[in-house]
């Protein structure tokens, strides 16, 4: 089973390494998880374990959540995520799950929602080639023909304006330059999808 665990993203900041290369990261805030259920194939068709990230007041909760948790005598937890895994027999319920799980130079895949940018055109949207920009042209940022000749309709998956962004979103093969466990810090290498504050999946990866 590969390693997962939940982080919210912090920002993103530089490092410098042995030889003074500077190295852009983003700062993660990952863990501490817990386990909150396992299923089981027996009873529920499949394998895998609930994890839930990040305390917040109980008054935010709403009783089916306060009730589910306090079946495994856990806090109040924002985030639950479900994860397969192979055998959910070696966790056990209300188990934590530390950043330390990942150590340096280990490589990683991290999803998160990436960030909204409203309704957009064909040019930002998906990098269409801008039109002449000469007077009169009337064609700076069009969409372009919508079809071949004589089709006489659009066919599906036509690249149009639309919404931007807000999309589930999975960046593969970063690496991890730094584990700090006394402060729950992860630096991944790059950057990962999302606006500060967000959710994200971190599971490790195999690089190519």
């Amino acid at each position: 089973m590969s390693k997962t665990i939940l982080g919210t993203k912090l920002g993103m900041t530089q490092v410098f390494d042995e030889a003074g290369k500077v190295i852009p990261v983003t700062v993660v805030e990952a863990g501490p998880c817990y386990v909150v259920q396992k299923k089981t194939e027996a009873a529920d068709g499949y394998n895998a374990i609930q994890l839930g990230f990040k305390s917040l007041a109980a008054g935010k909760l709403n009783k089916p959540r306060q009730g589910h948790l306090a079946k495994v005598e856990l806090k109040p937890l924002r985030h639950l995520k479900e994860f397969r895994v192979a055998d959910p027999a070696i966790y056990e319920l209300g188990q934590e799950i530390k950043v330390d799980l990942f150590a340096e130079g280990e490589w990683v895949d991290v999803t998160g929602i990436s960030k909204g940018k409203g309704f957009a055109g064909v040019i930002k949207r998906h990098g269409m080639r801008l039109g002449p920009a000469s007077h009169g042209s009337h064609f700076h940022r069009g969409t372009g023909a919508m079809s071949a000749a004589g089709v006489s309709r659009v066919f599906r998956g036509r690249k149009l304006p639309g919404r931007h962004g807000g999309l589930k979103t999975t960046v593969q093969k970063l690496q991890v330059v730094k584990v700090d466990p006394e402060r729950n810090l992860m630096l991944i290498k790059g950057a990962v999808p999302g606006p500060k504050k967000s959710l994200l999946l971190i599971k490790s990866s195999v690089k190519a």
